[in-house]
């Protein structure tokens, strides 16, 4: 089995901190491989980073189901750019990293927050519940002030920012379960996990295994109407891949 996980931002250093983290859990005889398109914002942070991005997962998408022979397709973004324009461009498994983290979170937890990056970021995130019918299962979205790449450059300081809020939905919130709202969050999980006593999910763990059960199970996407294969049209200024889709 290959599953490939597109990181559609630039930042090679935290594509392969998620490379890292997708084969932590996934079985000796899968291959998981992390790519960022060639295209594409070097963080995402806004609906402007995010409709930029969208292009460049598409993309990948594409040469992974007819060039890589990959079976399955994890998108490493917390706002999940493209998931469903994805499902159209191919029939295998497409897993968003917040729609993976919601899905397991309600199945060992009550409740959850989400502890994100800018405070900019929090609409984006009250969009990604609705996105996937989760509002009343989320008690807080507790945000860092920090950005993406901020967390890059100082680690301990993004720990730091990620634990007191944290800690805040925990205590205040009565949060049972804290779900990290972004990829670039990955290697932080474990510390998080001593530090509060409650689950943490970063999302890419849990979209590599759900990926690897929806193989396994031989479920592909459902191509009867909604995520059938995009009508043949003429399409102007992008790459060759995206054009013949």
């Amino acid at each position: 089995m290959r599953i490939k996980i597109i990181n559609p931002n630039t930042t090679m250093l935290m594509t392969r901190s998620i490379e890292t983290a997708g084969r932590k859990y996934a079985r000796q005889d899968t291959e998981v491989f992390a790519v960022s398109p060639s295209m594409g914002p070097q963080s995402i942070e806004s609906y402007y980073d995010e409709s930029l991005a969208v292009p460049g997962v598409l993309e990948e998408v594409i040469k992974g189901d007819r060039q890589e022979e990959a079976d399955a397709f994890v998108i490493a973004c917390f706002g999940d750019p493209g998931l469903w324009a994805a499902r159209e461009a191919t029939s295998k498994p497409v897993v968003g990293i917040a729609e993976a983290a919601i899905a397991t979170a309600k199945l060992i937890a009550p409740n959850f927050s989400i502890v994100s990056v800018l405070n900019r970021s929090k609409r984006m995130t009250e969009e990604i519940l609705h996105m996937h019918g989760a509002e009343r299962w989320c008690r807080s979205i507790r945000l860092t002030g920090l950005s993406v790449l901020d967390f890059g450059r100082d680690p301990k300081m993004g720990l730091r920012a990620l634990t007191e809020e944290s800690i805040k939905a925990v205590k205040e919130d009565g949060a049972e379960c804290i779900l990290l709202g972004c990829a670039g969050f990955v290697d932080f999980v474990e510390e998080l996990q001593k530090k509060l006593g409650v689950p943490v999910l970063d999302g890419v763990n849990p979209a590599v295994k759900l990926a690897e059960a929806l193989v396994d199970m031989g479920c592909n996407t459902s191509k009867a109407l909604t995520w059938g294969v995009p009508e043949k049209k003429q399409i102007t200024g992008f790459s060759q891949i995206l054009q013949k889709l």
